[in-house]
């Protein structure tokens, strides 16, 4: 007799359900993408005793008749997809046909359904996948869908599942997911007959997730605008950096509307936000990547929490540069709020007009893949840089090793003058612990940490450098001889090119010893071979060999050795020109760290503070 068997019917769907129902947040899910594929723009779901006593999802789509309803209970039937070629197009959230009968095999069903053309709706009773009872019966337009007694069949799973409180956690979070891909939806729920969450419709995405997540209220918007040749756009809401959250379970990603895991995505916006974020912290908000149905698959989890991008290099890019571009727009409002007086209507309109003449290209370089500007740096780099002035460009000869003898404060003007200092809008009231720098801006009171400003200055600085070819060195007038462990030589050897990039000039001068002539000149005070160990950690644990986050891990190391320190007395005339170069910096709210440079306390702020409103 043979050992291999069919199993049967009912076994089998229970086998599948173990896919697809994980939960009771996998059925909530299941039937809320149903319920949207059907048109509904109202949905109410009931939960009771964790989701294993009663599981009710009730729409206003489009409904079934009495044929469909019966259909849908059976493995594989489905409205949504007829051919294998439409397979590699799908546009809908669900498509396999097995959410319904991988349900009914594993708990009472009731399912109520009326079409827009019938008088009547049809009532479909299923035991554990066996239909018990099919007729007709008064109900309004759209489907009705009952779970109870989840996992009846099945004790071993029911042992599995957490205690009721953490279910119903699951399950809200399953509804609120749903939710923020679809803001034009209403969406209720009602826990052990108590209303926990209601969401009328809303128009934009900003205001959902603010009803959804409690997010911080000046959001970065992303936007990539229309959809390129390759026919992907990105577009989300992100917390400002200052907010971000302490684990990554805080950031949404959804794919043509469907909310998914996806580690490529995940890496991307974080890409877009180095040089931003602490450590330890995480992009939060959501991002909401289109593209054509082609260009992705979605028949890889059972779940259909995971894709596959056809090119995901490129979904990649466009992802981290649209991330980059709203930080670059949002350092843009920052500098107007902080140093330019409140534009009149025509100024407004001007801009309005400039804006709309400018091209659409990306705003920030990546050190990763930035090509060489054909055209020269902006203004603000091309004099006589204030950031770099004390130095300049290695010419072989010596110099007095001040390069790490002396405090510097990358050429800020060391004469002290009289008076009230401003730059443009913003006038200087004082300093403490010199270290913060109070100031006022109209109705606000503005500090600015002297140290994090001018460690972002300098990295943009040496980032800048790096990107055209070689960061300017500093030319030692006595050599630094360091003896390394025998794999810091060996990564020496590996990473002389990207070192020589750097600004370091090394020869080697036998076994593990090697010799420093020139450091990258905007190293400050920092002793050669302490800055060089440093560097070599970075590059020790980089196994592409100097990516783009190593290089600006690298640069970050060197801009903040050679910042001013708290404690460092700035006169009138570095304040000055601190701030006039923070003023016309692409980037300087967060220090390459991620720790905030600028906080702004507004007249409201304070009268909270002190009871007077």
């Amino acid at each position: 007799m043979s050992k291999i068997r069919i199993l049967p019917e009912h076994l089998a769907n229970q086998i599948a359900a173990g896919e697809v129902v994980e939960r009771p947040a996998s059925v909530v899910k299941e039937l809320l993408e149903n319920s949207l594929d059907a048109g509904a723009d109202r949905i109410e779901i009931e939960i009771e005793g964790g989701g294993t006593r009663l599981i009710r999802v009730v729409d206003n789509g489009e409904g079934m008749d009495e044929d469909d309803v019966l259909l849908c209970l059976e493995r594989h039937g489905t409205s949504k997809l007829f051919e294998s070629d439409q397979l590699s197009e799908i546009a809908t959230l669900g498509f396999r046909g097995e959410a319904i009968p991988s349900i009914g095999a594993v708990a009472k069903l009731t399912i109520i359904s009326r079409t827009r053309t019938s008088e009547l709706g049809t009532m479909v009773v299923s035991h554990f996948g066996t239909v018990k009872t099919v007729r007709e019966c008064g109900a309004r337009v759209g489907t009705s869908i009952e779970i109870a007694n989840l996992f009846g069949n099945t004790p071993a799973r029911r042992k599995f599942l957490r205690t009721a409180r953490t279910e119903i956690a699951h399950i809200d979070e399953a509804v609120r997911n749903c939710a923020l891909a679809r803001p034009d939806v209403c969406f209720s729920l009602h826990i052990d007959g108590r209303q926990t969450l209601r969401l009328e419709r809303e128009t934009t995405m900003e205001r959902r997730l603010a009803q959804l997540l409690n997010f911080h209220d000046e959001l970065i918007t992303i936007d990539s605008g229309p959809p390129g040749p390759d026919g992907i756009s990105v577009h989300g809401l992100l917390v400002p950096p200052e907010a971000a959250a302490p684990s990554s379970g805080r950031l949404r990603l959804l794919v043509n509307g469907r909310i998914i895991r996806d580690r490529l995505l995940t890496h991307a916006v974080a890409e877009g936000l180095r040089s931003f974020l602490l450590k330890g912290r995480f992009p939060a908000g959501v991002i909401d990547v289109t593209l054509p149905p082609a260009e992705v698959d979605v028949n890889v989890h059972p779940a259909k929490q995971e894709v596959r991008f056809r090119d995901s290099r490129t979904v990649h890019h466009l992802v981290s540069q649209a991330v980059r571009d709203g930080m670059f727009d949002r350092q843009q409002q920052l500098r107007r709020e902080l140093f330019q007086a409140p534009a009149t209507p025509v100024q407004q309109a001007d801009e309005s007009i400039t804006a709309a003449a400018a091209p659409p290209a990306g705003k920030l370089p990546d050190v990763a893949s930035a090509e060489p500007p054909s055209r020269p740096a902006p203004p603000s780099w091309q004099a006589v840089s204030a950031v770099a002035s004390s130095f300049q460009p290695t010419t072989g000869e010596a110099e007095p090793p001040r390069a790490y003898e002396e405090r510097q404060t990358a050429g800020l003007p060391a004469a002290d003058t009289e008076g009230t200092i401003r730059v443009d809008e913003l006038l200087v009231i004082g300093s403490y612990r010199d270290l913060y720098i109070f100031c006022r801006n109209r109705d606000r009171l503005v500090v600015i940490d002297q140290h994090a400003a001018h460690e972002r200055l300098l990295f943009e600085e040496l980032r800048r450098q790096y990107v055209v070819g070689r960061v300017a060195s500093q030319q030692l007038l006595f050599p630094v001889t360091v003896e390394l462990s025998a794999r810091q030589a060996q990564l020496v050897e590996a990473s002389l090119d990207i070192l020589s990039q750097m600004g370091f000039t090394l020869r080697d001068f036998g076994g593990t010893t090697w010799v420093i002539g020139a450091v990258p000149a905007l190293a400050g005070s920092s002793h050669p071979q302490h800055l060089l160990l440093d560097v070599l950690d970075s590059l020790g644990g980089d196994d592409q060999g100097g990516d783009g986050s190593t290089i600006d891990t690298i640069l970050a190391t060197m801009a903040c050795k050679a910042a001013v320190k708290a404690g460092d007395h700035l006169d009138d005339r570095e304040i000055t020109a601190l701030l006039k170069k923070m003023a016309e910096a692409d980037l300087f709210s967060h220090c390459p760290h991620g720790r905030p440079v600028v906080k702004i306390f507004r007249e409201t702020d304070l009268k909270k503070w002190f009871s007077r409103t």
